[in-house]
């Protein structure tokens, strides 16, 4: 599992050196050497960490409470900033299991996760209390609904989360962060991208913010519509790989429409 992780990371630091540099416009309002936490809009902020390319974590609030999707690779000391903003109670809530994404979360007493991904865990024991959500599960933070979809791909347990009333969502590393890895099988992503599709049409969706953020990369209706034509060629042998990675979990890549996905034999299925 540590394997799988690293190979992650790797992946995503390789490519994440092809970028040029960030391009944020949003204001910030918190920042120290592990995270920088930015406005988006009147009640959600997004913050970066610097370990893994702009490690994404996001604060939403509500009338009533506010959740953090996400606690980085390194962000000691994240539960007193986040909480701070907010002025009121922080309830985390884990996007994957992957290692660029839980690390602050033994600061939290209590969890909530996609039980899918408790094996990515494994390595890192969590003593405090998981909750596990349910696929359609909504957060009433007062005034404020965040519905949970399950989109498994990247990890059997990735998770979407949609604002139907802002028109907006957080897909983390299922879709958006650039270089989309397929450590399940395609035809799960596959059925992620339709699936999703329609939550987006019916919500009128207009982008998602991903797992990596650097200001110009959110997630378009139509790309998350291209992962799933991509991954459908490639079951169907109308698509070969365009490019190889020098990762032996995922070694080819397709690259086409915005779009990167990387795989491997075990994952033409």
């Amino acid at each position: 599992m540590k394997r799988i992780i690293a190979s992650c990371i790797a992946i995503i630091m390789t490519a994440s050196a092809c970028q040029s540099q960030s391009n944020f416009k949003e204001p910030t309002v918190f920042k120290n050497d592990n995270v920088e936490i930015r406005q988006l809009d009147e009640h959600t902020w997004h913050g970066n960490g610097h370990r893994v390319y702009n490690e994404s974590i996001y604060l939403i609030e509500g009338e009533k409470s506010a959740i953090l999707i996400d606690a980085g690779t390194y962000m000691p000391g994240l539960r007193k900033v986040v909480e701070d903003i907010v002025k009121k109670p922080v309830t985390l809530i884990l996007s994957h299991g992957h290692g660029d994404h839980i690390g602050a979360m033994e600061e939290w007493d209590e969890i909530w996760m996609n039980a899918a991904d408790e094996v990515l865990l494994s390595d890192k024991a969590y003593k405090g209390k998981k909750h596990y959500l349910t696929d359609g599960q909504k957060f009433d933070l007062g005034g404020r609904t965040i519905e949970v979809v399950f989109t498994p791909g990247h990890t059997p347990g990735s998770t979407t989360f949609l604002d139907a009333k802002s028109h907006y969502g957080f897909s983390s590393d299922a879709f958006g962060s650039g270089n989309l890895l397929v450590f399940t099988d395609l035809s799960t992503e596959l059925a992620s991208s339709q699936r999703l599709t329609r939550f987006i049409e019916k919500y009128d969706i207009k982008y998602l913010y991903p797992g990596h953020y650097w200001g110009d990369n959110l997630e378009t209706p139509q790309r998350v519509k291209d992962v799933g034509t991509i991954c459908e060629s490639i079951l169907d042998g109308t698509m070969k790989p365009n490019a190889k990675s020098n990762n032996p979990s995922l070694p080819y890549i397709v690259e086409q429409s915005g779009v990167k996905i990387n795989y491997g034999e075990a994952q033409i299925r």
